[in-house]
């Protein structure tokens, strides 16, 4: 935290006791997450504590505070505020300035919010408090078992916000009239509810409403009872939450499971699990204190966590032929209401602490991959078919918000509740930039001076729902931090609607247009969240993306710097038959690579009973619709179809993802420092794919397959290291979510006294492309 100390005028040369006995003026700008946190009660009883007098209010950029009184007193002020700021409070910034002028107060005053220009980010969704834990399950509470209990440490924040400052005329719980009880405490300093803007309790706040699959109103008396019914009874539904709809159903019953598969389209993608506590968890996946300090965090998202051996009998087709478990707790007090209703009702609150039997699925209600599903009166028509029953609330949702990712490690996967909008401190400010981002995992960026503020994640760009809430988004940012951008960034490729959108958005307010290297805003993605500016050697490793010569690239070596990029290297380059669609079939590039390696015997005893074999081979033979790509994914795609793991893929990168899993099984094997070469700076690592076509052990080659890719990666790394003097390399794009791959390069590198970076706030796939877009449009401007 920065913190400025600036004198207005007044004397601050005085020492000793009298010093501290003077009375002294001061004000605070305080910037940050800094509003619906609790923030203004805080400082009022600190306040109060030390005899200060004055007042606290939020304006668009954060929060002020007068203060005055003696200036001993004040310095205690200043400790404790620096020490016990509220959980959820992240301080970037504190402006002090000492006064001349004295206040004519007597006490010290919360003062009603005030307009101005928006600085401030907006806090996000956070799970529910052990405070109000205690009380839902308090028979003597008024909140005892009410399913929107909330406080200022935890509920509703970003998806319920549609202006700033943050108050509750600015979201939408403005249709609920709080009753006397609940108003009281919203006028109280000294109550943790006060100003908790969705505040409400059971006579005055949001329902519950249990529909059938029709989206008739089921006439139970307890809609959380009847939804646990039929949970057990093996339905599949739908659950409003937070940010939008899950799709749930008994992770311990196999028939529901498939059922939801089925319904879904979803064969093979791994489900995500929601589980009572840390003790549930305990028998099916492996825990340490970094991912239990995750799972319990106030943004409470998915963490990926190792299965133990009995996981897959214990839960089946979950997560199919992988390592991983995506595992997730209660953030809701309606989640902890489920729970509760399954284990009978208990009548003491030991059993928060106790093992659960209820292990529920809870996956995004996107249908066919559109955008989450949030709006009551649409959840019945496109959840039709897949949902048996649905439990509603009456509580609007602003913002569309997905449950957030997070690998074992703290690598954040997929930016989305309780982590966004982000706010991301670059080392350099300038205009407003929006910056649009790709087309697969799509977020955008709106830059305010030298903080960069990432949206959630919107998904990918190939659904209608999905452009259109990319639409809001924009419109969304724009409107709740009151900006006016003076430049628009965007991908190179023509085709994506990003792009267009970017175009259309740019060419109706005549606003420069600039257009950033898919590859290159990966690698700036990681400079924007270290505050780098280079030059850096970036390695950028993905599935595919633009070059600037019009070609598919994937497997990057560049150096970017805060004026541009220069490429260095990349990957030898792999024909794709088919094009897109042969990322979707990693047998067809296998094909080409054995093919156009002279072992067509090979490739026709694999792959020649194939119906489109020999349509595959003329497209070879021919050129036709074979694009060439330097692509890393499509290295693990041959990898993966040579060792039987997967020949065609049911959802993005699942052939690399069994792959890791299959490596890691395994353990550690050498790498095979011949089966690699590097030729005028391209790598190619044909003859360790090779040394695969011959391998009878799927595991031991998939292990020797990370083992020798990370280590030829090191070496072309280390020896374009040394030939530019360059030490800091930057690790980005989405084939970096592989952790054995990221680890053993990272550690590699490390040992050869490099410094790496990767990403970590932000995900290291496209989801974080906006932001690279974002530094890169910045720095242009700032060097024009």
């Amino acid at each position: 935290m920065a913190l400025s100390t600036k004198n207005g005028g007044a004397t601050d040369s005085h020492s000793g006791d009298a010093n501290s006995a003077r009375v002294q003026h001061q004000h605070w700008r305080v910037y940050g997450q800094v509003q619906g946190v609790g923030f203004r009660p805080f400082v009022f009883n600190l306040a109060q504590h030390f005899h200060l007098v004055g007042g606290v209010f939020n304006d668009g950029a954060g929060v002020q505070i007068n203060l005055q009184g003696k200036v001993g007193n004040l310095q205690h002020f200043h400790q404790h505020f620096l020490n016990e700021l509220p959980a959820a409070a992240r301080v970037e910034r504190v402006e002090r300035v000492i006064l001349d002028e004295l206040l004519d107060k007597t006490r010290f005053e919360i003062l009603q919010s005030q307009p101005g220009s928006v600085h401030t980010t907006v806090t996000p969704d956070l799970a529910l408090c052990q405070n109000c834990l205690n009380e839902l399950f308090d028979s003597s509470d008024r909140r005892y078992l009410y399913p929107f209990i909330n406080c200022t440490a935890c509920g509703p924040r970003y998806t319920i916000v549609e202006n700033l400052p943050y108050d509750r005329p600015s979201t939408t719980m403005a249709s609920f009239s709080l009753c006397p009880a609940c108003q009281s405490e919203y006028n109280n300093p000294k109550d943790r509810r006060f100003h908790a803007q969705p505040n409400a309790c059971e006579q005055c706040g949001p329902q519950l409403t249990l529909l059938d699959h029709e989206g008739n109103i089921v006439s139970e008396l307890d809609p959380t009872a009847g939804l646990v019914k039929r949970l057990k009874a093996g339905d599949v539904v739908a659950i409003k939450s937070l940010g939008g709809f899950h799709l749930a159903c008994d992770a311990r019953n196999v028939d529901a499971v498939n059922r939801l598969r089925e319904r879904k389209s979803r064969a093979q993608k791994p489900f995500a699990l929601m589980v009572a506590n840390l003790v549930s968890a305990a028998d099916f996946v492996e825990l340490g204190q970094k991912t239990e300090e995750c799972l319990l965090s106030s943004a409470a998202p998915i963490v990926l966590l190792k299965k133990k051996k009995l996981a897959d009998k214990q839960l089946q087709n979950i997560a199919p032929e992988l390592s991983e478990i995506g595992i997730m707790l209660p953030s809701a007090p309606l989640h902890w209401l489920l729970f509760y209703e399954a284990a009978g009702r208990p009548k003491n609150k030991t059993w928060l602490a106790e093992k659960q039997a209820l292990v529920l699925v809870m996956t995004s209600a996107n249908p066919q991959g559109e955008a989450l599903v949030y709006q009551n009166d649409t959840a019945v028509e496109r959840l039709a078919g897949i949902a048996d029953s649905f439990l509603v609330h009456n509580r609007e949702i602003e913002t569309r918000c997905d449950d957030a990712i997070v690998q074992a490690d703290g690598h954040v996967i997929r930016f989305a509740r309780g982590f966004a909008p982000g706010v991301i401190r670059m080392a350099q400010g300038g205009p407003a930039v929006l910056a649009c981002g790709g087309w697969y995992k799509n977020s955008v960026t709106l830059t305010d001076q030298n903080r960069a503020l990432l949206s959630h994640y919107i998904g990918d760009l190939d659904k209608v729902e999905n452009c259109r809430a990319m639409e809001k988004t924009v419109a969304h940012f724009l409107r709740l931090f009151e900006s006016q951008p003076a430049a628009v960034a965007c991908d190179l490729h023509p085709d994506f609607y990003s792009t267009r959108f970017a175009e259309q958005f740019a060419h109706s307010r005549q606003l420069p247009l600039i257009k950033v290297q898919h590859h290159q805003a990966h690698i700036a993605a990681v400079m924007a969240e270290h505050q780098l500016d280079g030059p850096v050697l970036g390695l950028a490793l993905d599935g595919t993306g633009m070059g600037d010569n019009g070609k598919i690239w994937g497997g990057e070596l560049l150096k970017v710097d805060t004026e541009g990029f220069q490429r260095l290297g990349y990957l030898k380059e792999l024909a794709l038959p088919g094009g897109d669609r042969a990322s979707l079939e990693p047998w067809r590039i296998a094909v080409s690579f054995l093919y156009l390696s002279g072992n067509e015997a090979r490739a026709e005893l694999l792959y020649g009973k194939r119906v489109e074999y020999q349509t595959v081979i003329q497209m070879i033979k021919q050129q036709l619709n074979c694009p060439m790509s330097s692509s890393a994914g499509r290295w693990f795609d041959i990898a993966a179809s040579l060792l039987g793991v997967c020949d065609k893929v049911s959802y993005e990168a699942e052939a690399a993802i069994k792959l890791e899993a299959l490596a890691s099984s395994y353990g550690r094997v050498e790498a095979d420092k011949k089966a690699y070469c590097i030729e005028a700076n391209r790598l190619d690592v044909s003859p360790l794919i090779e040394r695969l076509i011959e391998c009878t052990n799927p595991a031991w080659g998939a292990a020797l397959f990370h083992a020798t890719f990370s280590q030829a990666l090191a070496d072309w790394l280390t020896e374009n290291s040394r030939q530019h003097g360059c030490d800091d390399i930057v690790l980005a794009g989405g084939c970096f979510s592989n952790r054995l791959l990221r680890d053993s390069l990272t550690a590699q590198l490390k040992t050869r006294h490099l410094n790496v970076w990767n990403a970590k706030q932000v995900p290291c796939n496209d989801s974080g492309l906006s932001l690279g877009q974002a530094w890169v449009a910045l720095n242009k401007i700032n060097n024009e």
